[in-house]
């Protein structure tokens, strides 16, 4: 008994793909028995499975059950809900790992799985022995048994536990996406005065596209805090691990200036400890911590490298300008966006009670959105090599943490390959347009050395 993946669907931090095309049921049950396989090979017994709002969820959880029991594990089914809320399970029932079914913030026709194995983030290399595995027939068997355990509760009473944020008025927009009940729950608990958009658990997004980074994603939310005058508002993606945040003015905060936010008491428990972003990061957020008293430390893009690099640092706390925002500081490390936001709100009362103030008073930056331009499998990190060669005939300095991250007199920009689509990702940020202006032109100009098209000027 064989099986064969779309190699597309294998992704760097989980699997994804179109469904019906790239990604099925059969592949969910080759999952489930190599996933379990590597359970039962670690010593384990049990695993944890949940999934999120997707019309097609149910019936790859239905195959990812099958495939789980019949190499021998035992499943415990949290049923529907944010990718956190099984993260939550998979650090506090006795469970030896779990799976998500999710297409996070993918349009509605995609689903995929997010995996963790022992407390750590099972990627890379472990995601690629699943298709040696299926090819193989290299599986377990065995009959394992099937439970559900009620977990939403003590999921959303975790988020509230330690509460002692102010009241605020606050918006929250769930986009329809899985963490919509939660959101519902939270709420109630939170003091204040709550409005909730798209709370309406739905795999067709019917309102708009759940993913918070996307500035004409936030419209309906930031209507909603305008036209209330609300204190702030809070968005979440696809599957509840992605933050995203409006001030009252109904100006975006980006996820490094929430980092830059949510750092400070954490900074104020615990001095001198290492905060992680990744290279997308305003370098506003990194002199930010260090003039705390933190150690900002910058890092690859990618929440399972960015968890994997916490806890080799002992960090309390990471983020990415993606919105994946890490706590470990009172928490279990993983990027949960309802804990995010429940912290955030705390953060917002110590540090004078309006977020609106917290944006005025951050630095004047002229950026780039994340730009990106087409590129293949083979092509995209070649360019960037060829980039970061020339660069060193220089004598230009450049941050290698992830593709190439250039520091000039006007600010900086970075120029990095995709590990989940065949593009190049490329960002620039100065003091002024005129500064952007130059560092662009410099993007292009390596650009145009490998043979790619330019990119546009274009500043937020």
């Amino acid at each position: 008994m064989s099986h064969r993946f779309d190699p597309t669907s294998l992704r760097e931090y989980d699997v994804r793909g179109i469904v019906g095309k790239s990604l099925g049921p059969a592949d969910a049950h080759a999952i489930g028995r190599g996933f379990a396989t590597h359970v039962r090979r670690a010593g384990g017994t049990r695993v944890a499975v949940g999934y999120d709002g997707r019309v097609s969820s149910p019936v790859l959880e239905a195959a990812l059950i099958e495939g789980l029991t019949r190499s021998g594990v035992d499943v415990v089914r949290i049923g529907l809900g944010p990718t956190p809320m099984l993260y939550h399970a998979e650090a506090t029932l006795e469970v030896d790992g779990g799976i998500q079914i999710t297409g996070s913030h993918n349009p509605a026709e995609y689903n995929g799985f997010k995996m963790v194995l022992q407390h750590r983030p099972f990627f890379g290399a472990d995601i690629q022995s699943l298709a040696r595995m299926a090819e193989e027939g290299d599986w377990e068997d065995g009959e394992g048994a099937v439970s559900s355990a009620e977990v939403i509760d003590l999921y959303v009473d975790r988020l509230m536990q330690g509460y002692a944020g102010g009241a605020f008025r606050i918006g929250w927009d769930a986009g329809n996406g899985a963490a919509g009940e939660v959101i519902e729950k939270l709420v109630k608990l939170l003091p204040g005065e709550h409005h909730t958009l798209y709370t309406e658990i739905d795999g067709t997004f019917p309102n708009h596209h759940p993913d918070p980074t996307e500035e004409r994603n936030l419209a309906d939310l930031k209507r909603l805090v305008v036209e209330k005058g609300l204190d702030f508002g809070l968005a979440f993606d696809g599957d509840g691990d992605r933050l995203g945040a409006v001030d009252g003015q109904g100006r975006v905060v980006w996820g490094d200036q929430l980092l830059a936010i949510l750092a400070e008491p954490v900074l104020r428990a615990e001095p001198g400890a290492t905060i992680i972003a990744d290279v997308k990061a305003s370098q506003a957020l990194f002199d930010r911590i260090a003039e705390l008293g933190g150690t900002p430390l910058m890092w690859k893009t990618g929440h399972s490298l960015i968890k994997t690099k916490m806890k080799e640092t002992n960090a309390p706390l990471a983020g990415e300008m993606s919105g994946h925002i890490f706590f470990a500081h009172d928490y279990y490390g993983f990027d949960d966006a309802q804990y995010a936001a429940v912290r955030l709100i705390r953060a917002v009362r110590v540090l004078g009670g309006s977020l609106t103030a917290l944006k005025d008073a951050m630095p004047a930056m002229v950026n780039t959105p994340e730009l990106r331009f087409q590129s293949s499998e083979d092509r995209k990190f070649a360019v960037v090599d060829e980039v970061l060669a020339r660069l060193e005939a220089d004598g230009t300095e450049v941050n290698r943490t992830d593709g190439a991250r250039v520091t000039t007199p006007d600010g900086w920009w970075l120029l990095r390959a995709s590990n989940t689509q065949d593009v190049l990702v490329a960002r620039a940020e100065a003091k002024d347009q005129a500064g952007l202006d130059r560092l662009m032109a410099a993007i292009n100009d390596q650009l145009a050395l490998s043979g790619v098209a330019p990119v546009l000027a274009a500043g937020h």
